[in-house]
């Protein structure tokens, strides 16, 4: 039997015995945006997971998620909010970016003092790049060009803004010489159309909807960052490194866009359930789940067990001892 097929055995046959969600019947999972991705792969996530009471059983084509448990995705504003929000209480999981749930739980950076120690890695997903947007036809030699400009950094509570104000100070931009917008990924998207913004930032892994139908109508380009001020950034900010948005991932750019990135990870609490993390996460990774990812957002191809531990141990948060049961016994994790 071939690793993946040990590994899709072990995950359907613990979905089927799980225990059921009975103190949990309903999980929420905070996402982010419609415009994102993280919305499109936070509801594949919840439908996997899910097997709603009275529910056909897995083994009869039903739903191969946790017996008894409603997983919830719901919008949110992204990775600030859904990890304060897990740490609170207030979700039961989130999705978001591996630099900022390492700063929040240890209290450092832009969140100095403000430990979140009830956060818990579940799984790595997959890569978002960063997208810096420019009008059609407009280009920039580096960040310190966008003094004075009318600038999109993301909404308030998102991984997003917090790395693109670090990123901008180290050419000297600040709140202070740009004129900025907290905004989401489809508003920005809709002022720069209409010329209410020169550029605006967004992190998510491509294709976004929102820049799709903005550089099929308007038309849009993306800057594409130098190996040297790549380099800087990465001193910087180390979750973000250099990665590649291939050219024709959107209508009118046809060159590879050299852009940093960071991971995208699904984070719960130490307060949930063990044995329902457990069930969960071989939820995540059975043969259903595998076909929901793969027909949905490009995105989800990449979400898969080879990776679902790159670079967990060195991020500093712990994983939920459900999870790391699960992966144990997978073979994934001694």
């Amino acid at each position: 039997m071939s690793f993946a097929s040990k590994l899709a055995s072990i995950a359907l046959a613990t979905a089927l015995v799980a225990a059921p969600a009975t103190a949990q019947e309903f999980f929420r999972i905070g996402t982010g945006g419609a415009g994102g991705t993280y919305f499109p792969i936070g509801g594949a996530i919840a439908s996997s997971i899910s097997a709603p009471p009275g529910s056909r059983p897995c083994d009869e084509g039903g739903q191969c998620g946790v017996p008894g448990l409603i997983a919830i995705a719901q919008s949110t504003t992204a990775s600030v909010f859904n990890n304060a929000a897990v740490q609170n209480g207030e979700l039961e999981a989130g999705l978001a970016a591996a630099d900022v749930t390492r700063s929040m739980y240890l209290g450092e950076g832009a969140f100095e003092g403000r430990e979140h120690p009830n956060l818990r890695i579940v799984a790595n997903l997959f890569p978002e790049d960063l997208h810096l947007v420019l009008p059609a036809g407009v280009t920039i030699n580096d960040l310190s060009d966008l003094e004075g400009l009318r600038v999109g950094i993301a909404q308030a509570g998102s991984g997003t803004q917090v790395a693109v104000l670090q990123m901008l100070e180290l050419w000297g931009i600040t709140r202070d010489n740009i004129e900025e917008a907290e905004l989401n990924n489809s508003q920005s998207a809709a002022r720069l159309a209409d010329g209410q913004l020169d550029a605006y930032f967004y992190a998510a892994g491509w294709p976004v909807a929102a820049m799709v139908q903005l550089a099929s109508t308007s038309g849009m380009n993306l800057h594409s960052f130098t190996e040297e001020d790549m380099a800087r950034i990465n001193e910087a900010i180390p979750a973000y490194i250099p990665s590649m948005i291939p050219g024709g991932t959107y209508e009118g750019i046809e060159n590879d866009t050299l852009t940093p990135a960071v991971s995208a990870m699904l984070v719960t609490s130490s307060e949930v359930d063990d044995d329902l993390m457990y069930g969960i996460t071989a939820a995540l990774w059975n043969d259903a789940t595998r076909r929901i990812l793969d027909n949905g957002h490009p995105k989800g191809r990449l979400i898969t067990p080879d990776t679902a531990l790159a670079g967990v141990e060195v991020l500093g948060v712990p994983l939920h001892p459900g999870a790391q049961r699960f992966y144990e016994e997978a073979g994934l994790l001694e």
